[in-house]
């Protein structure tokens, strides 16, 4: 089996979209994040802080232990085109 390698900067990009897909998805808390990925606490928690990087306007809403993340603008990003290469992104990834 040919395994592909992928740079640094794609990893990162894919690993952004496909967080802020998660938080839209309704999977919108750092732990639920890391329990469907199996990333690191710090990683999620760095991937969120870079979503605005991306133009992703994500929010944190609530308080600390019952509080959540959401987005509200998807920016420049076209979700649809997300969702459709949701198993690639994945697959890059090596994501479940």
């Amino acid at each position: 089996m040919i395994t592909e390698t992928h740079s640094k900067t794609k990893t990162s990009f894919f690993r952004r979209l496909y967080v802020a897909y998660l938080i839209d998805a309704g999977v919108h808390t750092v732990p639920a994040i890391i329990e469907a990925t199996g990333m690191p606490r710090r990683t999620a928690q760095d991937t969120i802080l870079a979503l605005k990087e991306l133009g992703i306007d994500c929010e944190f809403v609530g308080g600390t232990k019952s509080g959540y993340y959401r987005i509200n603008d998807w920016g420049a990003i076209f979700k649809p085109w997300v969702e459709e290469h949701l198993q690639y992104i994945k697959g890059v990834l090596q994501y479940p």
